[in-house]
């Protein structure tokens, strides 16, 4: 199996590289299998405990994103468990240096009023249109606005083309024929104009240019123009220039991209861990209504802040955030009793958020539940809504919407008090065994096994139940046994797209400036951030990723990282190797190499895979490598070049895959 998986990963990684030299090894393509089974060379033995380096590897792949060079050593300076004592506690852990990269970033600070007023959803550009709502004061903002009522209004005009007359456009004036490429020639005149101002007087000439023309603004461009325009632009000009096209799509996108940059930067790589966790385990889908303000918000504030900390606070904070009151609909569930009903169009009860509350974030799907304390407990959240939602307002309690009376949910009886009536129903779901036993298997399959241990799950739920849901102490109960530290659990994991990507990001030792080519990536791998639109979140499990179309993604992802082919992602090979002659020298491969015997290319690589691969790594599957990407037919092939393909190899293989 291994061998046919090698012999379709140099086949793809050799095309890729052709161009660079054309003699490149060529191997037979044969269809791919699936590889759920760890690599056999990846194993310890079954029958000895893990020793302190290994230790040290499981705990960096499981903990966090991934190693990066020099991770090893460090962890074992410090020792494996006061190291995953600090990851415990996030706030005892300098990550001051995140902040520049996240500086461009400047919707991921903003809260969701400001968000929906400074990047407008259609439906607020329909209320400036009919002039139920005035244009903002800010002249930045108006630009925005401007430009989007101008799209609004073509749009509109697209689709009646008879209330224009024949031979008219909404994009040329009354009367003249519309001139091809006309939109792109503008456009593209504009930035020229731009481009030659200084810096700091280029969005005060874009607000003097009129809306009409300015619609889609971007999208017209040539790439050069625009990617030299964003180079230049600040934080807020580059945002105002996006959203001409699309003002809400800012908002999604920065998210997304700060996201995977905080997942490669982060020194506080256990609580990014864990935040991904609750937002998956938690889940929203970014772009359903105006959850695409709420979300940023809902990790930021909800999320991340309760990521270690009880589990009560966590569900109840999720509860009340708008993005989940969006998302599942509990905003709109009405009392068919409350004094509400019926009247202005209101609908009535809505069960989507109790039902998913109770199979997806605490119960399980049999933690003894039935249909009835769904339809219950929906109507004990009656009147969980929120105030102005098309303005980013935040969660309140309406108690016209409640529906009175006594309800009963899981045989415990809630009477008339209203808002507490949910306070309480939380609470009793937060702390109910099959809440411990549901919530501790999710993160045992998160951190050990796709099925984990009973045995493991059962210590997880106790410690869970007695410390009142307390999941900093399930998780050191967790990363203190036997079966997280098993043979048998190292390894043994294949990686979801995301976790592929970002680990080899942060293995590689790439410089990266910009992550829109790596959202782009996991979005073409069914992995793209809060884009999953059902409730159940991304799967854990192997197969669920394990697919000849997942394994042909990952070998081309892993061949665009080396060979430099992913914009704002620079991989320099001989700086991973300066990064490996200062972190990884103490690498088994590296020591065992003799410098007498060997050419300095053969050292540099040994270097490579002890930076990239602290694992072991079969002795045939090395011999592979160097096969491959030694000169051929007698065409030259640089160093660089070898390196950059030896990169490659590591990153696509199956002992990569996995962690």
């Amino acid at each position: 199996m291994k061998n046919i998986l090698w012999a379709k990963r140099m086949t793809a990684i050799a095309l890729a590289v052709q161009m660079a030299w054309p003699a490149a090894a060529q191997t037979s393509s044969v269809p791919a299998k699936k590889q759920t089974a760890r690599p056999q060379a990846n194993r310890p033995s079954p029958t000895a405990a893990l020793n302190e380096r290994e230790r040290a590897i499981h705990a960096l792949n499981r903990l966090t994103f991934g190693p990066r060079p020099g991770d090893v050593d460090a962890v074992l300076d410090k020792g494996v468990d006061a190291w995953i004592e600090d990851q415990l506690h996030p706030e005892s852990i300098d990550d001051s240096a995140l902040n520049p990269r996240l500086a461009p970033y400047a919707t991921t600070r903003m809260n969701p009023k400001q968000l929906a007023q400074t990047f407008p959803s259609d439906g607020v550009i329909r209320q400036v249109i009919s002039g139920k709502r005035p244009l903002p004061e800010d002249a930045g903002s108006q630009l925005i606005y401007m430009v989007n009522v101008a799209r609004i209004k073509q749009q509109d005009a697209a689709k009646t083309p008879a209330a224009n007359g024949p031979g008219t456009n909404p994009t040329t004036p009354p009367g003249q024929p519309p001139v091809p490429d006309s939109l792109d020639a503008q456009a593209r005149a504009i930035a020229d104009g731009l481009l030659a101002l200084p810096k700091n007087q280029r969005l005060a000439a874009l607000e003097r240019e009129s809306s009409e023309q300015l619609v889609n603004f971007p999208n017209h461009l040539r790439p050069d123009q625009r990617d030299r325009l964003m180079a230049d632009a600040s934080p807020q000009e580059r945002e105002t220039i996006r959203a001409m096209s699309n003002p809400a799509g800012v908002v999604a996108t920065e998210l997304q991209q700060a996201k995977v940059m905080r997942e490669i930067y982060s020194e506080r790589q256990l609580q990014e861990v864990m935040t991904d966790f609750w937002m998956n385990h938690f889940n929203v889908y970014q772009y359903k209504n105006q959850c695409i303000f709420y979300t940023t918000a809902y990790e930021r504030d909800v999320i991340r802040p309760r990521a270690l900390g009880k589990f009560s606070d966590l569900l109840i904070a999720t509860a009340q955030s708008p993005a989940m009151l969006m998302y599942l609909d509990n905003w709109l569930s009405i009392g068919a009793h409350s004094q509400a009903a019926g009247k202005n169009g209101e609908n009535g009860l809505n069960e989507n958020y109790a039902r998913e509350v109770m199979e997806l974030h605490t119960l399980g799907v049999d933690g003894g539940y039935q249909q009835a304390d769904v339809t219950e407990l929906a109507r004990v959240l009656t009147g969980w809504t929120i105030a102005q939602p098309d303005d980013g307002g935040q969660f309140e309690f309406d108690p016209r919407k409640h529906e009175p009376g006594i309800k009963e949910v899981l045989g415990e009886k809630f009477y008339g008090t209203g808002m507490d009536e949910g306070m309480r129903a939380f609470e009793m779901l937060a702390h109910h065994p099959s809440t411990a036993r549901f919530v501790s298997k999710e993160l045992a399959m998160r951190f050990v096994a796709d099925d984990p241990p009973p045995a493991l799950v059962n210590r997880m739920a106790a410690k869970f139940q007695s410390s009142g849901g307390d999941i900093r102490e399930v998780l050191r109960t967790m990363f203190g046994s036997p079966e997280f530290w098993s043979p048998k659990a190292y390894g043994a994991k294949l990686k979801t797209p995301l976790d592929l990507v970002v680990s080899a990001v942060r293995a590689s030792g790439a410089n990266v400036t910009a992550t829109d080519a790596l959202v782009q990536t996991l979005s073409n791998m069914g992995m793209q951030p809060y884009g999953m639109v059902v409730p159940t979140g991304y799967s854990e499990k192997a197969e669920t990723w394990d697919n000849e179309g997942a394994l042909l993604a990952r070998i081309n992802f892993s061949t665009a990282l080396t060979q430099g082919n992913l914009g704002g992602v620079l991989f320099d090979p001989s700086s991973l190797v300066t990064q490996a002659v200062l972190t990884s020298l103490n690498g088994p491969r590296t020591k065992a190499i003799r410098p007498a015997e060997t050419t300095g290319l053969d050292f540099a690589i040994a270097l490579l895979e002890d930076a990239t691969m602290p694992g072991e790594f079969a002795p045939n599957e090395e011999a592979v490598i160097r096969k491959e990407t030694e000169d051929q037919n007698g065409a030259p092939v640089t160093p660089l070049s070898r390196l950059r393909l030896v990169t490659g190899f590591l990153l696509a293989s199956p002992e990569f895959q996995h962690h």
